[in-house]
């Protein structure tokens, strides 16, 4: 199949970039889409030109790291699926392709498709974590956990942090991504003791990011390849709140 890209190229985030496009002329509808961006990067190589920066790891749909926007839509066009698991077939021949990063104030870009999502990073950095002291792994069974908290924190837990709930969102808003965080460690006994400070500490770092506030247009979720629900955004604020109160209490 015959395919035309327009792939966003940006030397650095200085750059004012742009749309390039290229003729792609040998692509198979069982390739998946980050496979037809390696053939394209060979063939520039051999005619001595950049190839296009973009991130990538695992190719499995499990860490993230493959963000980009696929004509308009985070990952691509097809539902719960991130772009290293998306496959040529949702295509057509002599279909046009748009290719651009993650867009938003709080993930510069670093080159091309590449953008720097360190902020994530720092949001967890400041409170996305248990600092108690577990000593060896507990028997399965040793703290007992309710069914409805269990599968809610296992739930929340599957947000692999690739940063599509701010591409999609039109304030840029970081909500799903640290509600999931928060929820997660929320409905385990081993995060309840340091609920408070947790949630005051990684919302403060969202906001010091600059990602926008929640207006509940519902696109993070939409985009999400993990279907984050957006019972999420609702513990965290509940989260904030309880933290807020039990402050002015102490």
């Amino acid at each position: 199949m015959k395919l035309t890209l327009h792939i966003w190229r940006q030397s650095g985030a200085q750059d004012t970039g742009r749309l390039v496009q290229y003729e792609m002329g040998r692509a198979s509808p069982h390739m998946s889409f980050l496979e037809m961006l390696d053939v394209l990067n060979e063939e520039l190589v051999e005619r001595g030109e950049e190839p296009v920066a973009f991130d990538h790891d695992c190719r499995e749909g499990i860490c993230g790291s493959c963000s980009m926007v696929v004509n308009g839509a985070p990952h691509g066009p097809q539902a719960r699926t991130t772009v290293c698991q998306l496959h040529l077939r949702q295509f057509r021949d002599g279909d046009s392709i748009y290719i651009e990063p993650w867009r938003a104030r709080a993930f510069p870009v670093v080159k091309d498709l590449v953008v720097d999502r360190s902020a994530f990073d720092r949001i967890i950095s400041a409170g996305g974590f248990v600092s108690a002291s577990t000593g060896r792994a507990p028997d399965a069974n040793a703290i007992p956990i309710p069914k409805g908290d269990a599968d809610a924190a296992f739930e929340a837990a599957e947000c692999i942090g690739c940063g599509a709930c701010v591409a999609a969102c039109p304030n840029a808003s970081a909500m799903l991504f640290v509600g999931a965080k928060l929820s997660h460690l929320a409905h385990v006994p081993q995060g309840r003791p340091e609920r408070g400070r947790r949630a005051r500490n990684m919302i403060s770092q969202m906001d010091h990011e600059g990602f926008g506030g929640c207006t509940n247009h519902g696109e993070c979720h939409a985009a999400c390849p993990k279907a984050i629900p957006l019972r999420v955004i609702q513990e965290m604020n509940r989260e904030y709140v309880r933290a807020e109160v039990s402050q002015r209490d102490d």
